[in-house]
């Protein structure tokens, strides 16, 4: 371990938030969104961090394995840094619930019409553990929470995997209504059209 970070687990930001105001003026938070596990010193972290003389490499590494079991995911994190004794502190935030259960699923995105299709199936075992990676904890109302984002997304859960028939009822289904909706916009021009050249005649007699 760092000993920047075991000197700031020592001593506990929660220790300096009790500090005056004074003494907490040499403490910067830098706010980042970095990939899980893959953060680097490209820009904005790097130049941000170097701007305050920060031990960059050590932070880096911190903030990596910190977030390494939410890689090719998007992570919001802070780091508390005493620009004094250059001690720091990383604070993970978490991804929403929606980019969880996407990588959880393998999917890229949720279905395009959440409650007439269906992409995937969460299990009750995935369904907790996505609920403990976003709120902490597995109770019956963070995992109701997911369910909810699963639900808008057209992931079930508990019914199984989408088979291959499933995903052609949707197609014919879609394909039906997109059949429908152009058969009616065609009826609305062809009456549009039909009580035109009527409202010109009109307006020729009324000459």
């Amino acid at each position: 371990m760092p000993a920047c970070i075991a000197l700031h687990k020592q001593a506990g930001w929660s220790e300096w938030a009790k500090q005056p105001l004074v003494s907490r003026m040499s403490q910067e938070t830098i706010e980042a969104l970095v990939e899980g596990g893959k953060a680097t010193a490209a820009p904005p972290l790097g130049p941000s961090l170097g701007a305050l003389k920060a031990p960059t490499k050590a932070i880096i590494d911190a903030i990596n394995e910190k977030t390494k079991a939410m890689k090719g995911m998007q992570v919001p994190v802070k780091i508390h840094l005493d620009t004094t004794t250059k001690a720091f502190d990383i604070e993970v935030g978490t991804p929403p619930a929606s980019a969880l259960i996407k990588k959880e699923l393998g999917l890229e995105k949720g279905a395009k019409e959440a409650g007439r299709e269906r992409v995937g199936d969460l299990t009750e075992e995935q369904l907790k553990k996505i609920a403990e990676l976003k709120f902490g904890k597995a109770t019956a109302q963070t995992m109701n929470q997911v369910k909810g984002t699963a639900r808008s997304m057209g992931i079930s859960v508990g019914r199984g995997m989408v088979t291959e028939e499933e995903r052609k009822a949707y197609e014919a289904a879609k394909a039906a209504r997109e059949a429908e909706a152009a058969a009616k916009a065609a009826e609305k021009a062809a009456k549009a059209a039909a009580v035109t050249p009527a409202a010109g005649a009109v307006a020729e007699k009324a000459e």
